[in-house]
């Protein structure tokens, strides 16, 4: 997969939309994330999951589709669950704060059920 690829699987799991990403959410990846986001959460979907476990890059525009589509969710009563290894993506919800808007977990089964939600560590 080369650094301006992403897939996307988006399943149904109980009440939660779930998305789970690989490859990059980057300029050119992002409008389309944006996209079926903002559509989700729009459609009264506001549970929503986003796995970013396999994502191996993400910048600036995929971190303001995640947060555009966290306060669509908000506005209607849900949330956007993130679920991110340990490594840089981790760092950088850690570096930009975003680690105390969202609620992140380190695993997928960890954001669908809602256990051990991480704390910033700076």
């Amino acid at each position: 997969m080369t650094h301006d690829e992403l897939s996307i699987d988006i399943k149904t799991e109980g009440e939660a939309v779930i998305f789970r990403l690989r490859g990059s959410l980057d300029v050119a990846t992002s409008p389309s994330v944006r996209a079926a986001l903002m559509q989700t959460a729009s459609e009264g979907n506001h549970e929503i999951v986003v796995d970013l476990t396999k994502l191996e890059f993400l910048d600036s525009t995929g971190l303001g589709a995640l947060i555009g589509a966290h306060r669509r969710a908000l506005e209607s009563g849900g949330k956007v669950r993130l679920a991110v290894g340990e490594g840089p993506i981790q760092r950088l919800l850690n570096i930009t704060g975003l680690i105390r808007v969202f609620p992140v977990y380190t695993t997928l089964e960890d954001a669908i059920n809602e256990n051990d939600r991480m704390t910033a560590t700076i």
